[in-house]
């Protein structure tokens, strides 16, 4: 199959596309799969620094792949009670979140749902001023169960919880104000040379070891990970929350018109 990601290399820099345009760069099996082994394998690599995370085609990630999700749902029925997306996904937040490397996503774009945890997860967001951020997960009867975690250490409780319970999309700069993005830019690669003038200087076992002790200072911890990935099982094993988003792909009717 098509690699749903691309990877390019500068010196002490690889940047990953995420490379599923005509899903808007949804999360399905394979792109996590890919995400994951991905991360693993730079995490090795002695000549990368830091790591680029950016969509392709005016979409960063918009969450969940509903489309695979309808075209089989006895498969996502088993996925699900498997706990296997979620698990996978946790992993992928957990690898971003603490590995060696700066992680920096720029983004261009819709960014929803679990994408949002891709962010969050994140060292360091630049934006482009059209770029917008939501979590819709609620009108489907889910919860952003996984990213939650990540997104409170970044923003804090309550606008957390804000975007969670409106469901509502905010601007590049709301999620500048709120701290989920660090700079807004037309132009991302300017500031994105300026960090990288320093950032290429910090050696990666003192990455490390500050993301580590930042890590111990919070309240993310393996218990509150398990705790999220449950929590999403649980919902996602639902008819209900099966029936909705099955009913949304197949006949684009959101659950409150059935």
């Amino acid at each position: 199959m098509p690699s749903t990601i691309l990877q390019t290399r500068t010196p002490k820099r690889v940047t990953i596309t995420l490379n599923r345009p005509q899903s808007r760069n949804a999360l399905n099996r394979q792109m996590l799969r890919e995400l994951c082994d991905a991360f693993q394998t730079l995490e090795a690599d002695p000549d990368c620094s830091v790591v680029v995370l950016e969509g392709k085609a005016g979409f960063f990630c918009t969450g969940m792949d509903f489309e695979e999700f309808a075209a089989d749902p006895a498969q996502a029925a088993v996925g699900a009670a498997e706990g296997e997306l979620d698990s996978t996904y946790m992993t992928l937040l957990k690898a971003i979140a603490a590995s060696s490397k700066v992680v920096v996503s720029v983004v261009a774009g819709q960014v929803l749902a679990g994408g949002v945890g891709l962010v969050a997860a994140s060292d360091l967001v630049i934006a482009t001023p059209p770029s917008t951020f939501g979590l819709p997960e609620a009108l489907w009867g889910l919860l952003p169960a996984c990213v939650t975690p990540f997104l409170i250490r970044r923003v804090g409780f309550h606008p957390a919880y804000k975007l969670a319970l409106t469901t509502q999309n905010i601007t590049a700069e709301e999620a500048c104000r709120i701290g989920l993005v660090d700079a807004v830019q037309e132009a991302p690669e300017e500031i994105l040379r300026r960090y990288l003038l320093r950032l290429s200087r910090l050696d990666t076992a003192t990455i490390a070891t500050l993301k580590s002790y930042f890590r111990a200072m919070w309240i993310l911890d393996d218990r509150m990970e398990r705790a999220a990935v449950e929590e999403i099982n649980r919902l996602s094993r639902s008819p209900r929350v099966q029936d909705n988003i099955r009913n949304y792909q197949v006949h684009r009717k959101f659950p409150w018109e059935i």
